[in-house]
């Protein structure tokens, strides 16, 4: 897939909607278990694959416009007329979401049954386009809704829609980044592929259930894949992930645990945007707790040209894409609530062995586009007909607690006295670990490419915690890479920060 293509698939994934089918007679329902879609996808895995049959080409005509006509009506929901804890809301295809998916509900005593597509379910304006129907109709995703904070009122807090991507927040969350099930050769020159959940199956939830469990198939030109998410909203929302791969071919640049986010400008680099805002971004770090137990920082970039950094590791004790930046004033922006996007946190269960923590950074223009992937690629890769099993846990919400200092800004100018250069300031959040001021706190700077000053590090009265400057100057070079950490007793008092400077 193109950059160009890749640009409008990640655009139409800020929509909202999905499919279902018809049902079946619960007596002739075969028993359903996780081990169901694991037999499907090998199934699929050795056949060759086949494309799942579009919706009428005057459902694909739509203007998003046109598609925004439609929504679906939330009173007459799957469960709503019923005491389970648990309401969940269907989407339209069309426009952006060509192949509609298919939708199946489980329980114990019936096995899995269908859900019948249904356009009566969803209220038009007068200015809504009259649609073909016939039998390739279906939705395109799904909604959840529960009880979270409010009483005998269902809000929603997770979506699944388009190809394998899917969302979800904690309290006090607005929507933000994205996870996917599957990156397929993300960055690669010849394009990236995009698995698709083609099908789910809903485990009926008991009243007063807190969790709820999916199961989703998973298909692309690559790998059919059978995945299981348990999931738990709340002040974080969690999901229990397990995924099984059944690869068609060999797969040698594939990304488990995919992470996908928007990040246009911060005070980093802001004079390339004519912008009231002081930054614009679904998320501004990644986050790493290697196997050694070291934390690192990496703040995003919206780069010039196409980056991918690999952080080379064995057995990661987790990895995600952070919002660290949670004040209003940070980004003044009143509709899009920057400051309320959720974090992201993968937690690999068991050990993933060698491979990388890979970020890609993707030039943009506009915030409509995710241009910020960050996932785990395996060193070795993953053979033609082997059976792949990965499970990790994934935490929307709050970051974790790495019990270290973190870095929670990062800006940078040129030097406008003295030497030609530039400056770098680190504002440390307050910790106990830096609760004695500058005094004791060993400062380690160094770069591969230039030499740096020793660094200034103060007091920040706004903060509480430390500020550190240090200067460095680049001469005629592209790129420098600088790495940043305070220790104490000879023991780490901050995480690691990582940055690319770029000219």
């Amino acid at each position: 897939m193109t950059s160009l293509s890749r640009r409008s698939f990640m655009a139409s994934a800020m929509a909202s909607t999905s499919i279902l089918a018809l049902p079946v007679r619960a007596s002739t329902a075969p028993p359903f278990s996780r081990n169901t879609v694991i037999s499907m996808a090998q199934a699929l895995a050795t056949r060759d694959y086949a494309p799942r049959q579009s919706v009428p080409q005057d459902w694909l005509d739509m203007s998003y416009q046109d598609y925004q006509t439609r929504w679906f009506r939330n009173r007459d929901a799957l469960w709503s007329d019923t005491d389970h804890s648990y309401n969940v809301d269907f989407f339209l295809p069309g426009l952006y979401f060509p192949r509609p998916i298919q939708v199946n509900t489980v329980t114990n005593s019936a096995g899995a049954k269908r859900v019948p597509f249904d356009l009566s379910l969803f209220d038009k304006t007068d200015m809504a386009p009259d649609l073909s129907i016939d039998d390739s109709l279906g939705y395109s995703g799904l909604r959840l809704r529960t009880e979270l904070d409010q009483p005998n009122l269902k809000n929603e807090f997770c979506v699944y829609q388009g190809a394998s991507y899917f969302r979800a927040i904690g309290l006090d969350n607005v929507y933000g980044l994205s996870a996917r099930g599957l990156a397929l050769k993300t960055g690669d020159p010849m394009g990236e592929e995009f698995p698709e959940f083609i099908e789910f199956w809903l485990e009926t939830p008991a009243p007063g259930q807190r969790n709820i469990v999916i199961h989703a198939l998973l298909d692309s030109p690559s790998v059919a894949g059978a995945y299981r998410f348990d999931i738990t909203p709340g002040e974080n929302c969690t999901m229990e992930v397990e995924a099984t791969l059944f690869p068609r071919e060999e797969l040698a640049h594939v990304g488990l645990g995919p992470l996908t986010s928007m990040f246009l400008f911060d005070q980093t680099d802001h004079t390339r945007f004519d912008d009231f805002r002081p930054a614009v971004h679904d998320s501004d770090g990644l986050l790493v707790q290697n196997g050694n137990g070291e934390v690192l920082w990496r703040p995003l970039a919206n780069p010039r040209n196409l980056q991918v950094s690999s952080f080379v590791d064995e057995d990661p004790r987790g990895f995600g894409l952070m919002q660290r930046a949670r004040k209003f004033s940070d980004f003044a922006d009143l509709e899009a609530n920057y400051h309320k996007r959720p974090c992201l946190w993968v937690e690999p269960n068991g050990n993933w062995g060698k491979g990388a923590v890979t970020l890609v950074e993707i030039p943009a223009d506009q915030e409509i586009y995710d241009n910020i992937v960050a996932y785990w690629r395996p060193r070795t890769p993953y053979a033609a007909g082997t059976q792949v099993d990965v499970s990790y846990r994934l935490t929307w919400g709050r970051e974790p607690d790495l019990h270290l200092a973190k870095v929670i800004n990062t800006a940078g100018g040129a030097r406008v006295f003295g030497d030609p250069g530039r400056i770098m300031t680190l504002d440390f959040a307050e910790h106990p670990l830096l609760a004695g001021g500058p005094e004791g706190i060993d400062i380690h700077i160094s770069s591969p490419q230039v030499d740096t000053s020793a660094g200034v590090l103060q007091r920040n009265p706004e903060s509480g915690g430390l500020r550190l400057a240090f200067s460095f100057d680049p001469g005629a070079r592209d790129l420098v890479e600088l790495r940043v950490q305070l220790r104490k007793d000879g023991q780490m008092a901050s995480e690691v920060w990582l940055y690319r400077w770029t000219a």
